[in-house]
């Protein structure tokens, strides 16, 4: 596997750029207009590449009964490949909560591809269910 220079940078949640990112984003929630931090409570880390791209790592109590480490939002309108921006924001993960799974919710009535999630199981992730909304689970244990 090709080895990539790392792409991410850690920002804070209410970072300007990724705001600008997470209203594209299919999860927004756009009732509110004074909208400025949008990862909401718990640890969180919001990853940013120089433009275009953001992640967000959460862990908190789930009420989908889903433990481990969560996928909050992950947006990519740059020219890097997304599973390898996953495969980064994974390492950085690990480093920061160690032997912890890795997981995230797809909708895929929600987005344009036809392979729901193919850019995580290109990095590695698998499906593991769904929920009781019909969100797909994927996972990186």
């Amino acid at each position: 596997m090709e080895r990539i220079a790392p792409l991410w940078w850690l920002t804070r949640d209410g970072d300007l750029d990724c705001l600008a990112l997470f209203e594209r984003h299919y999860s927004a929630n756009r009732k509110d207009g004074q909208l400025r931090q949008f990862v909401g409570p718990g640890e969180k880390v919001v990853l940013r590449t120089e433009r275009n791209a953001m992640f967000v790592w959460r862990k908190f109590i789930d009420d989908s009964g889903q433990d481990g480490v969560n996928c909050a939002v992950f947006r990519n309108e740059s020219p890097h490949r997304s599973s390898d921006l996953i495969r980064q924001a994974d390492s950085i993960a690990d480093a920061l909560w160690p032997n912890s799974r890795h997981y995230t919710f797809v909708c895929g009535e929600k987005i344009r591809s036809t392979n729901p999630g193919f850019c995580f199981l290109k990095a590695g992730w698998n499906r593991c269910g769904m929920t009781k909304s019909g969100l797909l689970i994927l996972e990186r244990v």
